[in-house]
């Protein structure tokens, strides 16, 4: 597989980081920016961004319907969004396509949000990240 495929907004992939121990965390701003690039917003406060700032490689798994890949990245921190929040860069090495003959995806984690100001905050999150996106890797 060459390049990423396309997931819908929201859904949730796993992150897997190193630095220690492996450590993996739902996450489910993953905006795709490219064809090799994804980009993802991480609190401040979270371990998995002390760890990527130790060790970049890491793991994206996306299982959604129609999609069953795992990006093997290297994450930069690229810029803040807000008080708490950063958004990373991820630069995918290689895709480990997980797709097999013998079945299919019908659907991923399905989630909402039950509070209106996280949804409100999780939405401008995604927005920022997809302009982001358009900005380019030269840029970023």
């Amino acid at each position: 597989m060459d390049s990423l495929p396309e997931w819908p907004d929201g859904a949730v992939a796993i992150l897997c980081t190193g630095a220690g121990a492996p450590h993996a965390i739902p996450v489910s701003t993953c905006v795709r920016a490219g064809p090799r690039t994804v980009l993802l917003a991480l609190a401040r406060r979270r371990g998995s961004l002390a760890r990527l700032r130790e060790e970049p490689r890491c793991a994206l798994s996306i299982v959604e319907a129609g999609v069953a890949v795992t990006a093997h990245a290297r994450a930069t921190v690229v810029r803040e969004l807000s008080d708490t929040v950063v958004a990373v860069r991820l630069d995918v090495e290689h895709i480990q396509d997980h797709d097999q003959p013998t079945f299919a995806i019908e659907a991923g984690v399905r989630w909402h949000w039950i509070d209106d100001e996280a949804r409100e905050r999780d939405a401008e999150i995604r927005a920022a990240l997809k302009a982001l996106g358009t900005e380019g890797p030269g840029r970023l």
